[in-house]
């Protein structure tokens, strides 16, 4: 969200900005329709990591502690990246598929809705 300062010469400092990452862009991840975890989580990735390693070990990271995770079939899983369906490739770097720093990545499970 953009601010405005009050005065017009004041020129602040991003802190998240992606050079003080050490390589790494800020990826917001979500699960749709689970809101056991009630914001988008964010992880510092290499922009080089294949989608797969993305599935394989960071969301589980993030969200395996819910109860339907282990149900997800990953085959039907409906992907947004920034608000836009989104179809990824498995092999290829995330950064090479369009993630920028701060994006975010909302995944949809199809069949799973969170009724416990």
């Amino acid at each position: 969200m953009p601010v405005k300062a009050i005065r017009p010469d004041y020129h602040g400092e991003h802190r998240d900005a992606r050079a003080n990452f050490g390589g790494a862009i800020l990826v917001y991840i979500d699960w749709d329709f689970h809101r056991w975890f009630c914001t988008p989580k964010t992880f510092p990735l290499p922009p080089d990591m294949p989608f797969g390693a993305l599935i394989e070990a960071v969301i589980p990271e993030g969200f395996g502690q819910h109860p339907q995770f282990s149900e997800i079939d990953w085959g039907s899983v409906e992907w947004t990246l920034d608000h836009e369906p989104f179809t990824p490739d498995m092999g290829r770097g995330i950064e090479e598929q369009g993630f920028g720093h701060k994006c975010i990545l909302r995944f949809s499970t199809p069949g799973l809705t969170e009724n416990i």
